[in-house]
């Protein structure tokens, strides 16, 4: 340990300093020896990131190109398998052609792109060409729209835990990451599921997740990717929305804890959460007020202002619901005060109405995209607040609940 006179203040953990302030004083140690005067300097300097990390610009401007205010993600990220439950809804097989055709529909509709500024992609999808032979990642980058990939490969039973999961993915996934970057990829998605119920989430759920979660972060911006952050917790079970918030916040605190000790700049990342709902089946439906009055709170106290974008996923919620949320979120009392853009990252609340539009019908594309620019520009408009009138959605209050899946 040392002491200083002058005007100079240090503090050491271990023998690392981690902070230093110096004018010109003295460094004295305990045996009242005379030291060397140090240079002002913090050996773990603020900075390091854009020193070290050679995609840091690209990285911090892709997140807030994406985070841009009335402008929103498109989930389109669904697995070969989840990809085929939904064409089933629909009576299409479970087909390459039928799952190209189905994407091709998304990335093409018309003027897409004033309202989407990111498309998360499944690996096959990635690599996709439309039938004219032109790559969905040209498609997508020609509307403006980022192309980005999921990276995890899906939830497996985390042992010793009342049916909780771990997300997997990690095996591999700097070569994958460098492989997506090459292929057009510039952002990329891992999901973590935590569930509520009896002592659910559990410390070790909690902490696998947020751990994994993590270090995919860090793997991510080390080959260019802006990592999609997203710890959701399932709107399943009969809980009130105070323990919703509750588990949440503790989940968002766990979240950022472990993105700092794995030197994660939050500049360059976008964060993925769950509004905060009561449980599907919990008696007494929520209003918008309270979703909006939690889920700010929430964010308020849990997420780092340096995050550009908070991109709230749909989680279940009714079409109307998740547009409606949205829009009374950037509204309420308190929303000013939102260092973040609070805007979307929808899958179902924007893909289930228009695939049973289309349901696979060639004669039916353009009303199914003229749809899926309609619900684009709905949850844009609620992202600035000024979403007013009938929602789009021809089935716009039924939710869209899913159950939850192993690999």
């Amino acid at each position: 340990m040392a002491a200083f006179v002058g005007s100079s203040v240090s503090v050491f953990v271990g023998d690392r300093s981690v902070l230093s302030c110096s004018r010109a004083g003295r460094r004295v140690s305990e045996s009242g020896r005379r030291a060397v005067v140090t240079p002002v300097k913090m050996t773990y300097a603020a900075g390091i990131f854009e020193k070290s990390n050679p995609y840091a610009d690209e990285l911090k401007a892709t997140a807030r190109y994406i985070s841009q205010r009335g402008r929103g993600i498109l989930a389109s990220d669904e697995s070969n398998s989840t990809t085929g439950k939904r064409l089933a809804i629909v009576d299409l097989e479970n087909e390459e052609v039928n799952r190209r055709d189905w994407r091709e529909l998304l990335y093409t509709a018309p003027d897409l792109g004033k309202y989407i500024s990111g498309a998360i992609m499944f690996e096959e999808t990635l690599y996709q060409k439309a039938a004219d032979g032109t790559p969905f990642v040209d498609i997508l980058k020609d509307q403006g729209i980022f192309p980005g990939i999921k990276v995890d490969t899906g939830l497996t039973a985390l042992p010793r835990t009342d049916a909780e999961t771990a997300t997997t993915g990690l095996d591999g996934l700097p070569d994958r990451c460098a492989a997506y970057y090459k292929q057009g990829a510039r952002f990329a998605k891992w999901r973590a599921v935590l569930r509520i119920g009896d002592g659910c989430p559990s410390d070790a759920a909690i902490i696998e997740n947020c751990h994994a979660l993590a270090r995919y972060a860090q793997i991510s911006q080390a080959a260019g990717l802006v990592p999609i952050v997203e710890p959701e917790v399932l709107l399943d079970g009969d809980h009130d929305i105070d323990r919703t918030a509750y588990e949440t916040e503790k989940v968002l605190s766990y979240t950022f804890r472990f993105l700092n000790e794995y030197d994660v700049c939050l500049d360059a990342i976008l964060l993925k959460p769950n509004m905060i709902n009561p449980g599907g089946d919990y008696p007494t439906p929520p209003t918008p007020q309270d979703v909006a009055s939690y889920t700010l709170r929430t964010m308020l106290r849990g997420v780092p202002g340096a995050v550009p974008g908070i991109h709230f996923l749909s989680g279940g919620m009714s079409d109307a619901e998740a547009t409606e949320n949205l829009n009374l979120l950037n509204t309420i009392e308190g929303s000013e005060r939102a260092p973040w853009s609070l805007t979307f990252s929808y899958g179902r609340a924007l893909q289930i109405a228009v695939l049973k539009t289309w349901s696979g019908k060639p004669e039916n594309k353009e009303k199914a995209q003229t749809l899926l620019t309609a619900l684009a520009r709905a949850n844009s408009q609620a992202q600035l607040g000024k979403f007013e009138g009938e929602h789009p959605s021809p089935e716009a209050k039924t939710r869209n609940w899913q159950p939850l899946r192993l690999v």
